[in-house]
């Protein structure tokens, strides 16, 4: 298993990953699955090397896992976002191996903050948040995504 930057082929792997999962265990559809490909399109499209992150992880030529770092808000902080690994790759320490790399690159790239907004009920990833030193900073009903859920933000203050 490896882990590296982009490659053809992984901004649609990536989104396929979220429809399905998503789709199949959180009953969000289609609505859902437009979204993530339209804002990766767009964190794509305006990449800078100094403040984003792309990491894929591939199991030979096939995507098995990804995450992003969008360091185009607010001074000195980082989004983390697109973090998802393949059914069947769970457990095994990939998520891991991708959230140490999007932090490191966070903390050489100057970040002092990183968060992240997801929803309750992802319970292994919340623990491997918790396990990276994010804690739950705001929880509230929300429908942006396209059914009802109990929306999250987890916050990480980094040590320069």
């Amino acid at each position: 298993m490896q882990i590296g930057g982009y490659v053809p082929g992984s901004i649609g792997r990536i989104v396929e990953m979220h429809g399905t999962y998503y789709a199949e265990h959180w009953r969000l559809g289609r609505f859902f699955e437009a979204q993530v490909a339209h804002e990766l399109g767009e964190l794509m499209e305006r990449f800078d090397d100094a403040h984003d992150g792309l990491w894929v992880a591939r199991d030979g030529a096939d995507v098995v896992g990804s995450i992003a770092i969008d360091g185009s808000g607010a001074p000195e902080t980082a989004r983390l976002r697109f973090f998802i690994v393949e059914d069947g790759r769970r457990g095994a320490g990939l998520g891991d191996r991708l959230m140490r790399a999007a932090l490191a690159f966070c903390r050489n790239a100057g970040f002092r903050r990183v968060f992240l907004t997801t929803f309750a009920g992802l319970h292994a990833a919340r623990a491997l948040y918790e396990r990276h030193g994010f804690v739950l900073a705001d929880e509230h009903p929300d429908r942006s995504w396209g059914v009802d859920v109990l929306a999250q933000r987890f916050e990480l203050q980094l040590e320069q």
